[in-house]
C-alpha cells in the first residue's frame, strides 16, 4: 500500500506540485491511521491477482473518497468504474468524492462514475460531488 501511494503521489504531483522529501520520497502521513481508526478503509484493487490500484475511504456521518488509483496500465478498462461502484455498495449513505481543479480527467471520471443524482459545487481549489449511494453490499 505504501509504495502504491508512492506511485499515486507520483501521478499526482502533476496537480498538486508536491515534491520528494529528502528521502526521495512523497510519503502519506495518514497511511498508518487505516490500520488503527476503524473508520478508516484500506482496499487493494486487483485485475487477474494483479495489483491494479488502491482505494483509501473514511466512513462517518459523511463517507469521504479519501484516494482512489489506478494504475495506468488499467485505467480505461472499467477497473476504476467497477471498483467505485462496488465500494459505494458496501458504504451506503451520505458521501464526498472531491478532484483539484487542475485535475478536469478526474472530475470527468467521478462524474460519469456516480450514478446517483448528486451536488456538485466548487471550493477553493476543488471540485466536490455530494451524493447517497443506495443500500446494497458488495466486495472490492
Amino acid at each position: 500500500m505504501r509504495r502504491l501511494l508512492e506511485l499515486y503521489s507520483y501521478d499526482f504531483s502533476e496537480f498538486d506540485d508536491r515534491d520528494l522529501d529528502a528521502d526521495g520520497e512523497y510519503g502519506y502521513r495518514h497511511l498508518d491511521d487505516y490500520w488503527a481508526d476503524a473508520d478508516r478503509h484500506p482496499f487493494l484493487l486487483r485485475v487477474d491477482s494483479q495489483v491494479a490500484g488502491l482505494v483509501l475511504v473514511r466512513a462517518g456521518a459523511v463517507t469521504d473518497m479519501a484516494e482512489f488509483f489506478v494504475l495506468r496500465k488499467y485505467r480505461r478498462l472499467g477497473v476504476g468504474r467497477r471498483a467505485a461502484e462496488e465500494i459505494f455498495r458496501m458504504f451506503p449513505g451520505r458521501w464526498t468524492v472531491r478532484q483539484k481543479l487542475t485535475n478536469p480527467a478526474a472530475t470527468a471520471f467521478w462524474r460519469s462514475v456516480i450514478p446517483y443524482p448528486f451536488a456538485e459545487r466548487t471550493s477553493g481549489e476543488e471540485v466536490i460531488q455530494e451524493f447517497t449511494a443506495a443500500e446494497g453490499t458488495g466486495d472490492v
